[in-house]
């Protein structure tokens, strides 16, 4: 009887059988390396700060003289579109000092950056209110007076040539007292389309004339105080139309202030005539101040 003896591998057997375990050993372990390699590159990318993003400015919009806030409404809801904060206070115009004062305190209310734009009467409250306000980072004069320090708002106007504001002009009186009155001034509402907005339908123009608000004498009478455009940038929207203000004084006075400018056909209402023209000027005083 034979008994069949267990085969031994021969060499190449056992060659082969080395070559496979050295295989399996290998794979895992590279397979981990590559892992841990790997590792350390996630973590450093994810260890990167980012640059954190610029806050938005709040957008304060200041009317002007026989008018309202609601005389900005159509760029507040531009902007407000875009996203960002608007604020438009209305002003007592009861004088430019105390209008400057009132403006330069809500304006330390308001949280974070503020762009500041103005229309008229409103460029002086504005030139003086915001010396008072740090947060304010850049200014907008649309159609608006940049005054100077010491400067007056009735002789500025008297040397107009293109304002036809003046004739316009009617006078009421107003209680300051018990017994006391004071002067206030009015556009005469048949002549205020053609002065305020020639290029608006001439129906909206009688509704503005009959909502207008008045102003006191004495705010055109006093002298304005330092003015911010000196420290701060400075933009503005002329319109070559503009028989209240006159374009040839708001477009002198933003030359004065190195403002960029921007020149337009239209009325001194160029916010309610050219509303996507004043917003986009706002959202360059906007870009300038986050350049």
């Amino acid at each position: 009887m034979t008994t069949n003896a267990p085969s031994r591998p021969g060499r190449a057997g056992r060659l082969v059988t080395a070559v496979v375990i050295g295989l399996v050993a290998v794979i895992p372990l590279s397979a981990s390396t590559q892992a841990a390699s790997a590792t350390p590159a996630r973590s450093a990318a994810s260890a990167t700060p980012s640059k954190p993003a610029l806050p938005k400015p709040t957008v304060v919009l200041v009317h002007g003289a026989f008018a309202d806030a609601s005389s900005w409404g159509e760029v507040v809801t531009r902007l407000q579109e875009r996203g960002y904060r608007v604020v438009a206070p209305a002003l007592a115009m009861r004088g430019l000092t105390s209008d400057s004062v009132y403006l330069a305190s809500l304006l330390a209310q308001i949280k974070g950056p503020v762009v500041l734009a103005a229309h008229s009467y409103g460029g002086a409250v504005i030139s003086n209110a915001a010396t008072r306000a740090k947060n304010v980072k850049a200014l907008v004069f649309v159609n608006a007076f940049a005054t100077k320090q010491g400067e007056v708002l009735s002789k500025v106007e008297q040397g107009s040539t293109d304002s036809a504001l003046n004739p316009a002009l009617q006078q009421l009186t107003y209680p300051t007292g018990a017994s006391s009155t004071a002067v206030e001034l009015l556009v005469d509402p048949a002549k205020f389309p053609a002065v305020f907005g020639g290029d608006l339908p001439y129906a909206q123009g009688r509704l503005l004339a009959a909502t207008q608000r008045p102003i006191a004498g004495s705010a055109f009478n006093e002298p304005a105080g330092p003015p911010a455009w000196k420290s701060l940038p400075s933009w503005a929207v002329v319109a070559t139309g503009d028989k209240a203000a006159g374009t040839d004084i708001t477009l002198s006075m933003a030359k004065r202030a190195h403002a960029h400018i921007t020149e337009v056909d239209g009325s001194h209402l160029i916010m309610l005539s050219r509303p996507d023209v004043v917003t986009e000027v706002i959202l360059q005083a906007i870009r300038g101040r986050r350049a």
